[in-house]
């Protein structure tokens, strides 16, 4: 929704289209120099930083509303998204919004029993991205957006902290069974890059050494012949995933075991 006209119709009419009570938040994971950042998108009439969301057309499939959403944010598809919490114990669930507030932000004339003013449950989703891929997009209710680092998040609207804080432990756990890795990283990596991002996600450190030596002996990896210019006397390798190898071995739960 890129007009006010669209916004309006969205307003009044909303509810024909899109179920109401219910919609879904969206924690976007990318990895860039060395961090682990969160989307958040400054969300206008509103004071503070929020998640990228929205509500499900009737008659679309739950998981499709997912990729729907993250396309209109990031221009991508078929990113790596993992559905992970129902939120709607938190009160700010069910904080009232008015008709004054939509008239003064967005210029809509509503009634006071309109669809949007009810309590919403959140169903909660995470998406892996390659940050460099990444093509934000802002619309009529939102006007700026920024990358976040996971240690780093301010207090967010509603209930989304605890939102954000399930997705980061949500992500922790899926490290294990999920390709994780495949999905953070750009196509080619050296050694110290996936070190570094597993090292973040996890919160701990790993020995570089026996981590490089692990990955390359169960073939979840493989060494290229090209090496990155990093400067003098720094040419180190690249390496790829070998997806095959990788989503067999996370089936078996072999990466467990780092």
């Amino acid at each position: 929704m890129n007009s006010q006209e669209e916004v309006i119709d969205f307003v009044i009419n909303g509810h024909k289209d899109y179920l109401p009570h219910v919609s879904i938040d969206s924690v976007i994971f990318g990895y860039h120099h060395q961090q682990l950042k969160i989307l958040l998108l400054k969300w206008i009439g509103h004071i503070g930083w929020g998640l990228p969301g929205g509500f499900i057309k009737r008659r679309e499939p739950l998981t499709d509303a997912a990729y729907r959403i993250l396309k209109e944010r990031t221009r991508l598809s078929d990113l790596f998204l993992q559905q992970f919490h129902v939120f709607g114990d938190s009160p700010y669930r069910a904080q009232e919004r008015s008709p004054a507030e939509f008239r003064e932000k967005y210029g809509a004339v509503t009634s006071e029993d309109n669809w949007l003013f009810q309590r919403t449950l959140s169903i909660g989703y995470f998406a892996l991205v390659d940050y460099s891929k990444v093509d934000i997009t802002t619309d009529f209710f939102t006007n700026d957006f920024y990358w976040c680092d996971v240690n780093e998040v301010p207090f967010l609207l509603f209930d989304q902290n605890e939102v954000v804080e399930m997705a980061l432990k949500m992500l922790r756990l899926a490290i294990y069974h999920q390709p994780i890795g495949y999905n953070l990283l750009p196509e080619k990596f050296t050694i110290p890059e996936i070190h570094s991002l597993y090292q973040t996600i996890l919160g701990k450190e790993l020995d570089q050494r026996n981590f490089s030596k692990k990955l390359l002996t169960l073939g979840l990896i493989k060494k290229l012949d090209e090496r990155r210019s990093i400067g003098p006397h720094r040419s180190p390798y690249l390496y790829q995933f070998d997806k095959a190898n990788y989503e067999e071995a996370l089936k078996e739960g072999i990466v467990h075991t780092y």
